[in-house]
């Protein structure tokens, strides 16, 4: 996985934006404002994505690319090292799962009716 196919995936997944919040290399994912994927796209070897707490630390002990949340809440957040252990298939699948958990979170009136 390049950082322009983890851009693409993205970007492809219903009312989802990027942005650039704290510097000119962080690309922050969000849906509705709340952010479930992050990256640094010039040093792009890892990403963090949000994580449901029950699974998060059992990825830790079966993956050795899953490592707790780098500079997020280590309960709620993955930290993923790119071309490691884990297949790109299911990258993209805890990148759906990031995003799903996070229009869970969101108000009935913002959450779109798609959860993937």
């Amino acid at each position: 996985m390049n950082i322009e196919e983890l851009r693409e995936f993205c970007l492809s997944l219903p009312f989802v934006e990027e942005k650039f919040p704290f510097d000119q290399t962080t690309l922050v994912i969000y849906i509705a404002g709340k952010m479930f994927c992050l990256t640094d796209i010039r040093e792009f070897n890892r990403v963090n994505v949000k994580c449901d707490p029950s699974n998060a630390i059992d990825f830790r002990e079966n993956y050795q690319a899953v490592l707790p949340g780098y500079h997020m809440n280590k309960k709620h957040w993955n930290t993923i090292i790119i071309n490691q252990d884990a297949k790109d298939a299911l990258i993209y699948q805890w990148i759906k799962d990031s995003y799903n958990l996070v229009i869970l979170t969101l108000p009935k009136s913002k959450r779109p009716n798609l959860i993937l």
